[in-house]
């Protein structure tokens, strides 16, 4: 069975985004997220698709939309689909936005999340996460330094099973 996992960051007030892009600048962030979801599939929403501006590298990009495009990357409909896709695979990360994010979260098993210690401005924001169905299972801090525009928590959350 295929584990769904989401990798997000998110501020104290949810937000994943504005204007189409990350409000924050986090390099061990990224490190981590390209140690994470290297050699898996993630998939994505065409608007994160077109942030990101081009397919990850070492990663199968599933993008999902009603558009028809032309890259290196598999184009599905819906989640279903993007899942149907995947069927097989150990772990496979959803990486945004937020409609994508809302349709897999009660789908989820994990959660890789990044806490920015901040209120930040945004028109894209995660839908609440109710912390008492989740497991803590590893948490580390960082701070505000030259590569890190806010002080933030790295999880690993797990579903507690009921």
């Amino acid at each position: 069975m295929t584990n769904v996992s989401i990798i997000v960051a998110l501020s104290e007030n949810n937000v994943i985004g504005i204007n189409n892009k990350l409000p924050w600048k986090l390099s061990d962030d990224l490190k981590n997220f390209k140690k994470i979801t290297m050699g898996h599939t993630i998939i994505m929403g065409r608007m994160t698709f077109e942030s990101i501006g081009r397919t990850l590298p070492g990663r199968n990009n599933i993008v999902v939309s009603r558009k028809k495009n032309e890259g290196d990357f598999h184009l599905v409909n819906s989640i279903e689909d993007a899942l149907y896709i995947s069927k097989g695979e150990k772990e496979i990360f959803i990486i945004g936005g937020e409609q994508i994010f809302k349709q897999t979260l009660n789908l989820a098993s994990k959660i890789y999340l990044t806490k920015i210690h901040s209120k930040i401005e945004g028109d894209k924001f995660f839908p609440e996460i109710d912390f008492d169905e989740w497991d803590i299972k590893q948490s580390e801090e960082y701070s505000k330094n030259n590569i890190n525009s806010h002080d933030f928590t790295f999880q690993i959350l797990e579903k507690i099973n009921t």
